[in-house]
């Protein structure tokens, strides 16, 4: 029996509880698939610094694909450990997702392999979407701020996209990158999609060197406030995030965590670029390489 509160008038009508959802990924199966077996697509190729190789990898096992997922040499170990458990072949190549990139669609240049871009393609867009429309449901009412890590923009075209299906096309969005793994903002601020020379940062998984030119529009179109933040700011917010939550989560989402725990939004309201913040929504995405261990040297080695 569900537990419901009184309302004014005595009678249950309001949840005591929040419903743990089961969920089947509709955005990681259509960044791998269900798309493409209908196209007659027979293996999928795909490059990625961890999550998305990981929702490609899940998919194609779903559709019974075989998959093929390059990893740069900054990759750890065990999420290519985690990637031949959704048995997915693994080839190691490049300095940096871009030079990985470039060697995936070598390989998919075979007429039956799907090439998929883990940020750059309007499927995956489309999927991530959904995350703003499962949570509308959920919520009582719009946030006044969404934050979310950007790393080549895909997550953020998708978080956009979808706010404004759901009519929250007037809430700002803060994007949110580590220093050394900018170059959304970088881009911004030049007025162009840029390249920046290498990753520095230690949120590897933010590690593109350019920009979809979809965010770059999507972010000159709407409300984005572009901010960085340092290694050990976005290691701290992992770290404090465990501390309150009990989950572990990577820099690249420590990022977006950071927009928080180190007060980059207040900042802003003081600012006045964010009006009062009564509720924000922070995108927590990115969990897939990160370990207890590594979080503790992550610690250590910023004296947190």
């Amino acid at each position: 029996m569900d537990a419901q509160a009184p309302d004014q008038n005595g009678s249950h009508q309001k949840p005591l509880h929040i419903k743990t959802p089961a969920i089947l990924s509709t955005p990681l199966s259509k960044c791998a698939g269900l798309q493409a077996v209908s196209k007659g697509c027979k293996r999928v190729v795909c490059a990625s610094g961890g999550n998305g190789g990981l929702a490609a990898a899940y998919a194609a096992r779903l559709l019974n694909l075989p998959a093929t997922i390059v990893l740069p040499t900054t990759t750890p170990d065990f999420v290519a450990e985690k990637l031949r458990d959704q048995e997915a072949t693994v080839e190691v190549h490049g300095s940096v997702w871009d030079e990985s990139n470039q060697y995936a669609m070598t390989l998919a240049k075979d007429p039956d392999c799907l090439y998929v871009h883990p940020f750059d393609h309007p499927d995956v867009w489309e999927g991530h979407e959904s995350l703003i429309v499962e949570v509308k449901q959920q919520l009582p009412c719009p946030p006044d701020v969404v934050v979310a890590s950007v790393g080549g923009g895909g997550l953020l075209c998708g978080v956009i996209q979808g706010m404004q299906r759901v009519g929250w096309g007037h809430i700002p969005v803060v994007a949110m990158e580590t220093e050394g793994a900018d170059c959304l903002n970088v881009s911004l601020r030049e007025n162009k999609v840029a390249t920046i020379p290498a990753i520095t940062s230690s949120a590897k998984s933010l590690g593109a060197l350019t920009p979809c030119t979809q965010v770059f529009e999507l972010c000159k179109k709407y409300k984005v406030i572009s901010k960085l933040c340092t290694d050990k700011q976005a290691v701290d917010a992992c770290l404090k995030y465990a501390d309150d939550h009990r989950q572990l989560v990577e820099p690249a989402c420590g990022a977006s965590l950071a927009a928080v725990y180190s007060g980059i939004l207040n900042d802003l309201q003081a600012q006045g670029q964010l009006c009062e913040i009564k509720s924000a929504l922070i995108v927590v995405c990115g969990g897939s390489s990160v370990t207890l261990d590594a979080l503790s040297k992550w610690k250590k080695d910023f004296e947190l």
